[in-house]
């Protein structure tokens, strides 16, 4: 067993439970679904899709956005949203490299 980790989480861990929780809302990762690959999207075209208010989409992509799972980037008074590969992809890779070497 492994005690040292009953007391801190690694630091990269602290990191992915952002992502991990930030992806454990159904309307979130309905959000995350709505782009194709590469896709940038408005709050607006977001918003015109989902089920949900305007705030609410606004409040999810917020969550989304501070865990790294969406960046932004604005042009003029538009906002565009793109999914982060590279956090995505990172995150789920050292969970598989802890499931595939020490679990």
């Amino acid at each position: 067993m492994k005690r040292n980790y009953l007391r801190a989480i690694p630091r990269e861990w602290r990191t992915m439970a952002k992502v991990f929780v930030a992806l454990g809302d159904e309307h979130r990762q309905r959000i995350l679904l709505t782009f194709d690959r590469g896709e940038r999207l408005t709050v607006g075209q977001i918003a015109d899709v989902a089920s949900l208010s305007r705030p609410a989409v606004s409040h999810h992509l917020k969550i989304l956005r501070n865990a790294g799972v969406l960046t932004a980037a604005r042009e003029g008074r538009e906002v565009f949203l793109r999914v982060n590969r590279e956090t995505l992809e990172e995150t789920l890779s050292t969970v598989l490299k802890y499931v595939r070497t020490e679990a």
